[in-house]
């Protein structure tokens, strides 16, 4: 059997029973590297669940999934995902070449930030499409996300961001020599992020259009009103979420954006902007983690902007 097993978002114990039952099993036991990260090592895990883990970079995955899948007709193989196997980010080609091979697979799930981001207090079902950001550079920055962001806020439901992670990366000249040198890990912290966020709304909606006409007397098309003005917008910050250390900070985007890394702690990270249908309960509970408490620009954008009255208990 060929087990895809979810570790949930912590440690080594969050692992399900089920899960720890089938690691318990099997005879090889593979730990997927490169997407997230549990808040504790390789050797935590290997003395919980009483057997050897090998660490399953991005290379061994993608160009040895052969080796991973070995003999696993004849005897218990696991891969172990961080949080859920199939959640944010899937495995499925494991699987579809498992079954390719005749060989029997189970996916046995746990939490992920999909489900654990409830405890912002917003309903996951008033969640849109989720995106990634990634690391900018000088000469690259990828901004397709921001269109989908877009789409979401239109029809005014709230975007969950996933934050990118640098693990096992290779410089330019590293990779262009064939060198097999690794920059250090990197984790997006929310600062960066709404700094990103913000660069990609002043360029795709500058505040002033240098001319109302072209060059060559065309007139220009009137550019569209922003729909994330950073002191009129609602988000929040995800840190460590599931975790003894969890944190999470509320606020409009201008408001967060000039918070301190250090402000945010430790990864890993996730960051949500919040969209025009907020209910009233899904405002009152995120404001709990207000910048600025009850001073805070959460509960004025909220109630001039997103015309939400505070709930009385």
């Amino acid at each position: 059997m060929f087990y895809v097993i979810g570790l949930g978002l912590s440690d080594e114990k969050d692992i399900t029973v089920k899960g720890l039952e089938a690691v318990k099993r099997c005879e090889r036991v593979y730990l997927e590297s490169y997407t997230s990260i549990l808040m504790v090592d390789k050797e935590r895990l290997e003395a919980f669940y009483e057997k050897e883990v090998i660490i399953a970079t991005r290379e061994m995955v993608e160009l040895e999934a052969d080796e991973i899948l070995r003999d696993s007709d004849k005897v218990d193989i696991a891969f172990l995902v961080v949080g859920d196997p199939l959640g944010a980010t899937t495995h499925t080609d494991l699987l579809l070449r498992a079954r390719s091979l005749q060989i029997p697979t189970q996916v046995i799930h746990n939490a992920s930030i999909l489900t654990a981001l409830g405890s912002t207090g917003l309903q996951m079902y008033n969640f849109g499409q989720t995106l990634s950001l990634v690391f900018y550079t000088e000469t690259w920055r990828p901004d397709s996300w921001f269109e989908r962001l877009e789409e979401n806020l239109r029809i005014g439901v709230h975007t969950l961001v996933l934050l990118d992670i640098k693990v096992r990366e290779q410089s330019e000249e590293n990779m262009a020599r064939g060198r097999l040198i690794y920059e250090p890990p990197r984790y997006m912290n929310p600062h960066q992020a709404f700094s990103q966020i913000l660069l990609t709304e002043s360029l795709r909606h500058p505040k002033d259009p240098s001319s109302s006409s072209s060059d060559d007397g065309e007139p220009q098309i009137e550019p569209k009103p922003s729909l994330l003005p950073p002191s009129e917008t609602l988000a929040i910050s995800l840190s460590r979420i599931g975790t003894p250390t969890q944190k999470l900070i509320s606020g409009t985007l201008e408001e967060l954006a000039q918070l301190s890394e250090e402000e945010f702690g430790d990864p890993l990270h996730s960051v949500v902007i919040v969209g025009k249908k907020l209910h009233p309960l899904e405002f009152e509970y995120a404001g709990r983690f207000a910048v600025g408490g009850e001073q805070g620009g959460w509960w004025k954008v909220g109630k001039e902007v997103y015309g939400v009255e505070r709930e009385t208990f």
